[in-house]
């Protein structure tokens, strides 16, 4: 028996015996090979087109990504003439490979930054993936209404360690959370969705957004980027929810942002924050990362007491 998409010696010789009843003595090498490169090539061919063909039944019902095991199914491919027909669409720029084993479908618009935008794939390859997500951080707050925070990376938080990639000009980086704190604030109460003709992608809700940043503040344009998000978004937060997700963050990072809301005069935001002061021991920097060129200059630094906070670096946003 023969797989389809494959042809072999034995099945040319057949041919010639039924066709002719010619004993395959008589058939030189020559003759062989000659016919089995033109087979090969129909073979191959034909294959193509029935990718072409399945990938526009894909595009017709707004699905274009898919699965090699989906795609071997249906297709009938033995595994190595599936690799062919997927290397060559992909020299094409007819497909790109984000993960092992999953696919997106490039449209003629999507061929100049060599992928979708990451928010029309991202649910089905986490669904792949099997893994919980959320779209983060700058992504998160441009979605919500931040000012300045167009963002050249799609970020996603995470429960476990995985590394990024770049896709043609889309560049996409995994932000770990422990799974027990991601457990917690990943509910659906707090999460929004982002719209796309391919369907949605979860993203973490304004309150979240804000919480994320100030955790995460050196993926989020540093201590200023995180001052901008918190005067562009804070007075829109509701203040329960920002409380009852804030107990799942560590203190010095609901401290930081308390802070960066009263500058930023929301009030009422800020005010629900302040409970979790008391539960500082000591005094955190406002910017980690920011070290002092000689030890103990930090005592030289302005302190907010209401915060128990040194704050070691001076904050710019705009108005």
């Amino acid at each position: 028996s023969y797989l389809p998409g494959e042809v072999s010696g034995g099945w040319i010789l057949d041919q010639f015996n039924l066709a002719g009843g010619v004993s395959s003595a008589l058939v030189d090498s020559q003759t062989i090979c000659n016919t089995i490169h033109k087979m090969s090539s129909s073979a191959y061919d034909s294959g193509m087109l029935s990718i072409e063909s399945y990938f526009e039944g894909h595009l017709a019902q707004g699905r274009a990504y898919f699965t090699r095991e989906e795609a071997q199914a249906a297709l009938g491919l033995s595994p190595h003439a599936l690799s062919v027909a997927l290397t060559r669409q992909a020299r094409k720029g007819r497909v790109a490979h984000p993960r092992r084993g999953f696919y997106l479908i490039l449209r003629p618009e999507d061929r100049a930054f060599g992928a979708p935008d990451p928010a029309r794939w991202i649910d089905p390859l986490m669904k792949y993936l099997q893994l919980d997500y959320r779209v983060a951080l700058l992504r998160a707050a441009a979605f919500h209404g931040a000012s300045h925070q167009a963002a050249m990376v799609f970020q996603v938080i995470v429960p476990r360690q995985m590394r990024g990639f770049e896709l043609g000009r889309q560049r996409l980086e995994f932000v770990y959370q422990r799974a027990e704190a991601f457990a917690q604030v990943n509910r659906p109460v707090w999460l929004g969705s982002i719209k796309s003709e391919a369907g949605f992608a979860k993203v973490a809700g304004l309150e979240l957004t804000l919480l994320d940043c100030a955790r995460y503040f050196h993926k989020a344009a540093g201590i200023n980027g995180l001052a901008q998000i918190a005067k562009d978004l804070g007075g829109q937060a509701r203040p329960d929810d920002l409380v009852q997700i804030a107990v799942h963050y560590e203190n010095s990072a609901v401290c930081r942002l308390g802070y960066l809301l009263e500058r930023a005069g929301h009030v009422a935001q800020a005010d629900v924050l302040r409970p979790f002061v008391r539960r500082a021991k000591t005094a955190a920097l406002l910017d980690p990362s920011v070290k002092p060129l000689v030890e103990g200059l930090f005592d030289l630094h302005e302190k907010a007491p209401g915060w128990r906070l040194i704050v070691n670096e001076s904050v710019e946003i705009d108005f």
